[in-house]
């Protein structure tokens, strides 16, 4: 089989947005009259278009220039990367924090870390295809636990101690497809008990969760040997970053690839992120106001009863099944002027399509009645 030929059922196209009037709209540039209500973007606070966080890369940009040119060990490194590096770490309870540009590429980095051709990875069934690239990356073993499953995990760790090897537990603190919490404490009481590794990717928490929006690790943070966080979803910016102890942290310097051989976060987006944590720092209570917004979100759609909608936070699935009817939703909910996109095979198993609705601090309960008034009426 030609391994570029891609059956019909699995293409997906690209389509270009622009930035609508309003913060909760997006435009396709290729519809006339294509102005949708924006139901599946990251932007929970809808800061990628705050004036301040704009009006600070752009100033940064004027000095440090738009893009760094180089790698940091060479002329990449900025004052506003070593600024939003030491800050952040404050902030979260970390020695050090790395900045990379993407998640993605932050935990492979993270995966070649901590795990090599002598490790186990033991991790959770449904963690971020960014994470099963590193651990491939890395040579580990890979071991799958079922999902938030902490007694599962206990009995693989158990297993695989006995080959008196060294293990990393690796999962997410809150998982970016249907939106469930990890048990963080129990897992973490796990790995303290067996004295293996543990690694947290925090992209989606980060911001939100935990104590003043400071991660769900924040609490246990000395338990964790890593997390990685993202800034293109709660801090509207781009790039991302690690998080760990001071000898993990002089490891990656010295010899992570990742992170030596890539140009540095551009300056002008690591300001963005410096000013929306600034901006999450004065707002500390933005995160528990959007989770009481989508309890009511969920409740309301679960309340339609033709679906069920599950999701432990901001993050909330319409569960379908069938692709074809998934597509068939999405194209519906465009027609309607709602834009969310059907999450199908083989990002999720077969069979278990889904609608992902991600609320965001701008969709008010107007928008939601209007949302919940077109639902009811799909068939």
């Amino acid at each position: 089989m030609d391994k570029l030929k891609i059956p019909k059922n699995q293409i997906r196209k690209l389509r270009t947005f622009s930035l609508g009037d309003k913060l909760s709209e997006f435009k396709d540039s290729n519809l006339q009259n294509g102005t949708f209500i924006d139901l599946c973007s990251n932007d929970y606070f809808g800061l990628s278009r705050d004036k301040e966080v704009i009006k600070k890369g752009y100033e940064v940009s004027l000095v440090e220039g738009l893009g760094a040119g180089s790698s940091r060990f060479i002329t990449g490194t900025r004052p506003i990367h070593e600024t939003l590096e030491k800050e952040l770490a404050k902030w979260i309870n970390k020695d050090k924090v790395f900045l990379f540009p993407s998640g993605f590429q932050a935990n492979i980095a993270a995966m070649q870390v901590l795990a090599d051709r002598e490790s186990i990875v033991i991790a959770d069934k449904l963690i971020h295809n960014s994470l099963l690239t590193g651990v491939k990356a890395s040579g580990a073993k890979l071991v799958r636990f079922l999902h938030n499953n902490f007694l599962d995990l206990e009995k693989k760790i158990s297993k695989y101690s006995l080959y008196d090897c060294h293990i990393v537990v690796v999962i997410e603190s809150l998982y970016s497809m249907e939106g469930s919490i990890a048990p963080i404490d129990e897992i973490t009481n796990i790995c303290k008990q067996y004295k293996v590794k543990l690694f947290v990717d925090e992209a989606h928490a980060i911001g939100i969760l935990g104590p003043y929006g400071k991660g769900l690790t924040n609490k246990i943070s000395k338990n964790v040997s890593m997390i990685s966080g993202t800034f293109g979803k709660s801090f509207g910016s781009g790039g991302a970053f690690l998080a760990c102890d001071e000898d993990i942290g002089n490891y990656i310097i010295q010899k992570s690839g990742a992170f030596r051989y890539t140009t540095a976060l551009s300056p002008s987006l690591a300001a963005g992120a410096f000013k929306s944590l600034e901006i999450i720092k004065s707002n500390p209570q933005w995160g528990n106001e959007l989770l009481n917004l989508s309890k009511i979100w969920k409740k309301r759609m679960n309340e339609i009863c033709k679906f069920k909608v599950t999701g432990d936070c901001h993050i909330l699935s319409i569960n379908i099944g069938d692709e074809d009817r998934a597509l068939k939703m999405q194209k519906y909910l465009e027609i309607n002027g709602f834009l969310a996109i059907a999450i199908r095979p083989p990002t999720v198993p077969k069979g278990k399509s889904l609608m992902r609705i991600t609320i965001r601090k701008t969709l008010n309960i107007d928008v939601l009645e209007k949302f919940i008034s077109v639902l009811e009426n799909f068939k």
